[in-house]
This record gives C-alpha cells, structure tokens and sequence, in this order.
C-alpha cells in the first residue's frame, strides 16, 4: 500500500547498509579472539530535548478501515451463510473508480463472472475464505482475498458481523507472497527490494476503533540472497485460484 512505503523505503536503506557493512568483515581470517572488557550498561541518552515536537503525522498511514457492506444480509447472524461472491460484488459497486474500465483493477470485473457456478475456474480471482475469531467477539469473522487484475496486487479484507448487518474491518491492497492468521493477529508477507528479504505487516483487532489496525512492518532475513538493485515495483508470483464456492475454518 503507498501508506506503508516511506516506512519501507527506510527499511530497505537500513539493509543495505548491514549488507555492505557484513561484505566489508568477510576479510577476517577467523579463529577465537577476546572481545575484551565487559562495557558498563548505559541508559538511553535522550537527545535534542529541547526538540519542538511534531504538530502533524509524517505520512497519511491509513492504519484502520471500517465501511458497512451495502446491500449483503447475513442469515442468522452466521458469516459463514454469506456469498463471498457476493461481497466482492458489492465491493465492486461500492468503488467504480477501482473498478470501473478505466480503474486499476478492471480487469477483475470479467474475471469474478467465473467464480458463478459453471465458470471457468481457472480464472476466478477469489481465493478460499477463511473463517476465525479476530474480534475477540466469540464468533467468527471472515478473512477473504481475491486478485486485482491486471496487476499483480491481491485484495486482502476482513469481515464481521455487526447488528445484523455485515461490516469490513481491514481493508489492505499489495503484492503478497502468502497471508497467516496467528492468534487474532493477520499477517501478510510481501516480496522486498533485496532477494533474499521480505516484508511482514502485522494486523491487530482494535475496539476503539472498531477495525483492524496497522500494528507492525518488519523487514526481515528469509534465506540467501545475492544483493539487488532496488525494483520500483515488487512483484509476486500470481498462483491457481480455487474455487470461490468452497470454504474452510482456519484452525
């Protein structure tokens, strides 16, 4: 999302500084050495106090998302009754710039028609839903995602259920190299600038604001990596969607 890449940018500055400061150690012959002398605990000096404090944030970070889902009933209060066909029609109504032919994701359009029993499925963007708890409510919520064609961006949202009316709770657009719920958190992972690297952004259930908040971006180590020139535009590797019918309760 662009609200994440100023963040990100430094993220990668600061990797390429250790890479080249861990390039310029690779002379040392080895061996065991003495780190010498213990060095006393310090605590944090406080620097420039005299600092006059921000009066406004540095970047627009859109870290919540909230919006009541028109024209979708939810049976019985039971998310899992709801058509996610369904929501990402309503989706696609609600926003025509994104999705209109001249938006970024048209191409998605023509594409959902295939997730329609007797459609191709090879071409549905809808991935499976998942179903878990994010809302500390006791009930389950549902994590969806679907391919925003003709890019390589994968729509990752949120849902719950709220007076009988179905509500989106997280809202977030990026390449994603694959998504995991772990507690009530959401965690997406995305390809980084230098191979051998990748983002991790971190979603929480917030009750003041009644959404899932940006909580966390880590730029972490996966593997060996040569070192390569930063890509203005990270790509993913686009996989089979399933069937948009089918549906699974993540453990």
């Amino acid at each position: 999302m662009p609200a994440r890449r100023p963040l990100r940018i430094a993220l990668t500055a600061a990797a390429v500084a250790l890479l080249a400061a861990t390039a310029a150690a690779c002379g040392d012959a080895g061996g065991l050495r003495g780190a010498g002398a213990t060095p006393t605990a310090v605590s944090p000096a406080k620097l420039w106090p005299d600092l006059r404090p921000a009066s406004s944030p540095a970047y627009p970070y859109d870290v919540a998302t909230r919006e009541v889902v028109k024209g979708i009933t939810v049976p019985g209060d039971d998310i899992h009754r709801v058509n996610a066909v369904d929501v990402v029609e309503a989706e696609i109504k609600a926003h025509p710039d994104d999705y209109g032919s001249k938006g970024a994701y048209h191409a998605t359009v023509d594409r959902l028609k295939d997730c329609r029993p007797g459609g191709d499925e090879a071409r549905c963007p809808l991935l499976k839903p998942y179903y878990r708890d994010l809302t500390g409510d006791g009930r389950d919520d549902m994590t969806l995602g679907f391919r925003l064609y003709p890019t390589n961006q994968t729509a990752v949202r949120v849902y719950t259920v709220e007076k009988h009316r179905l509500v989106q709770v997280l809202a977030d657009n990026d390449a994603i190299l694959g998504v995991e719920l772990a507690g009530r958190s959401l965690i997406e992972r995305s390809p980084a600038d230098i191979s051998g690297y990748e983002y991790r952004t971190t979603w929480v259930w917030d009750s003041g604001q009644r959404a899932m908040v940006f909580s966390r971006d880590e730029y972490l180590h996966t593997g060996h990596g040569r070192h390569a020139k930063p890509s203005p535009t990270p790509s993913a590797t686009p996989s089979t969607t399933p069937s948009a019918t089918s549906s699974a309760s993540a453990g």
